[in-house]
């Protein structure tokens, strides 16, 4: 029998073994070839970041995902809140958009174990990242100078938080893992961009940051997102749709962002995922809970950054975040720190502003012009200094008008001036961390009449520790451009935080 260089191995064997290699290497450069093309025409499924969008119903079933949460209180003022969201089997009635075909082939499963695998390590993460806070919560006594950080020294020094340790890790542990997915979706001027001046610059400094590029939080992928945001103004849809046709129904608002759901949900898997729960709008205008009227089950569980954050209006404290109304100058991100040494403000307690709502009329009728330690105008006379009169007075009356909210809250904070909160239904902003108490004070409408009875029996050395936590919290207040540690955009960013890891995706 021949053999080949000596070897046992016959001739024809050896041909035949060489013939199938050549064969199972060509096969192998075929499959590598087209797995090349597939991410060359597919860039979002390359790299760790598997977006399975082909393998999804997109049809708006928002209710094909259930989430069940239950609320309790705590002493450190988070609120418990244990939601759990799994796959169902409703239909929702408005399934206009046809769900896409796929093929169920090997590509097909692999991208889909993908993206169920980037789902858990999310989940995994959150899930870390809740036994560090509430590990936090139980800390009673912290050794500064084991930490070495002068942002928690700032953090662990003031009263004005409900659990001081608890926010910090918190915090921290947002800075560290939360990534935001801004949708691109919409066109100028209605998504995008929103006013940065004014009162509603609270709502468009927002969406600018996030369409930045430069926010840490920005998501590359949407994979990556732990939430996601709709850059959909409000106020810009009043200034450009309702403002030139004044006869529009409110409705129409309705229309446009379900419209926007429609859209997104039938592009990405994730509305339906979640049936919303890490989705949120930012809106500083009074027509911002507005969104809801008409389908108010499309917003069950979706996040709403609202100004206008009035419980009697929907606004729900355990789903929805409660944004400052800041009235920025033009061309300026912040608001001038006014005001004189406690011992130097002569007035008690003042207010000046147009008089509409109910709650203004009745401070009118019993403080206009009736004190001259409560001073109460509707017009400032013109020789007049508004911002001065902040600054001489302890104490700034900020009482609701047609909407809970008002920048002058914020321009107290700033002004040195307590502020003194007259509503009914109006949730502070931040306070789920905050504890607002501390340097702020709350009359009801009732108790209109004896507001220089209550004010004066807050004593000297209290006033004094008010007016000076005043000084630590505005921190929280100011907006920077980009975002910095605990300033106003990052403690929105940490209210939605707050509310994604009170809720738990299951696949």
């Amino acid at each position: 029998m021949a053999t080949f260089f000596n070897s046992p191995i016959p001739i024809p064997f050896f041909y035949c073994l060489l013939f199938s290699t050549l064969v199972f290497l060509h096969f192998l450069l075929l499959y590598s070839l087209s797995e090349y093309q597939h991410y060359i025409t597919h860039p979002s499924h390359s790299l760790d970041y598997h977006h399975n969008i082909d393998d999804q119903n997109h049809s708006l079933n928002f209710n094909n995902t259930q989430i069940s949460r239950s609320y309790s209180s705590r002493s450190d003022g988070f609120v418990s809140i244990t939601s759990k969201i799994s796959n169902g089997a409703s239909t929702n009635g408005i399934a206009s958009v046809s769900p896409t075909n796929y093929t169920d082939n090997f590509h097909v499963r692999q991208r889909k174990q993908n993206k169920k695998s980037n789902l858990k390590i999310l989940e995994e993460g959150l899930a870390r990242a809740r036994a560090t806070i509430m590990q936090a919560t139980r800390i009673r006594v912290v050794n500064h100078s084991t930490t070495g950080e002068e942002d928690f020294k700032f953090v662990s020094r003031g009263s004005i938080y409900r659990n001081p340790n608890a926010f910090y890790q918190s915090h921290m542990e947002m800075e560290k893992r939360l990534k935001v997915w801004t949708y691109k979706e919409g066109e100028l001027p209605l998504v995008h961009e929103g006013p940065v001046n004014n009162i509603y610059s609270t709502e468009g400094q927002f969406i600018d940051e996030m369409e930045s590029g430069e926010s840490q939080f920005s998501a590359h992928h949407p994979d990556q997102a732990h939430v996601f945001f709709l850059p959909f103004s409000v106020a810009r849809l009043r200034r450009f749709v309702f403002k030139p046709e004044p006869s529009l129904p409110q409705h129409h608002l309705n229309l446009f962002v379900t419209d926007y759901i429609r859209v997104i949900s039938n592009r990405y898997p994730f509305w339906n995922r979640s049936a919303g729960a890490d989705h949120f709008m930012v809106s500083c205008h009074d027509w911002g809970p507005n969104i809801s009227i008409g389908r108010p089950e499309l917003f069950v569980n979706f996040i709403r950054v609202l100004c206008n954050a009035n419980t009697s209006e929907g606004f729900l404290p355990e789903r929805d975040v409660s944004l400052p109304e800041v009235k920025l100058p033009f061309g300026q991100l912040t608001i001038p720190k006014l005001g004189a040494l406690p011992s130097k403000r002569t007035i008690l307690a003042f207010f000046a502003g147009r008089v509409h709502g109910r709650i203004r009329k009745v401070l009118m009728k019993h403080w206009k012009d009736k004190d001259a330690e409560v001073q109460v105008y509707d017009y400032l006379p013109k020789s007049q200094s508004y911002a001065k009169k902040m600054a001489q007075s302890k104490f700034c009356l900020c009482p609701s008008g047609w909407e809970v909210a008002s920048p002058r809250v914020v321009e107290s904070i700033f002004a040195g001036c307590v502020p003194v909160i007259i509503s009914t239904s109006y949730v502070l902003p931040f306070s789920d961390v905050l504890d607002w108490s501390q340097f702020s004070v709350t009359i009801s409408v009732q108790n209109i009449p004896m507001i220089k009875d209550l004010l004066k029996s807050i004593s000297i050395s209290e006033y004094v520790k008010m007016h000076r936590r005043l000084k630590q919290v505005q921190r929280h207040f100011t907006i920077n451009r980009p975002s910095k540690r605990f300033d106003l955009i990052r403690m929105v960013l940490h209210s939605v935080w707050l509310r994604r890891l009170n809720v738990g995706l299951v696949s």
